[in-house]
């Protein structure tokens, strides 16, 4: 079993996110994924696997099933 499942017509595979698992529908780029989580692309750093994935690569950057990803966001201050 590869981790993967079929609900319906979407097929769910599951990664880990800042160490806690998560399953998403299969075929989503990184850009899909921080829009769905509701987060901006601008504010974070994401690294994929042990690599940093740079901003412009979100969108052409394939999440599989079983990757790791750790998001840091950016906090501002004085």
């Amino acid at each position: 079993m590869d981790g993967r499942r079929e609900y319906g017509f979407f097929v769910q595979m599951k990664i880990r996110i800042n160490g806690e698992e998560k399953e998403i529908k299969e075929g989503l780029s990184l850009a899909a994924l921080l829009d769905e989580l509701q987060i901006r692309a601008g504010r974070v750093v994401v690294e994929l696997n042990r690599n940093i994935i740079a901003r412009e690569a979100h969108g052409a950057t394939a999440l599989n099933n079983g990757d790791a990803l750790e998001i840091v966001h950016f906090v501002g201050g004085g």
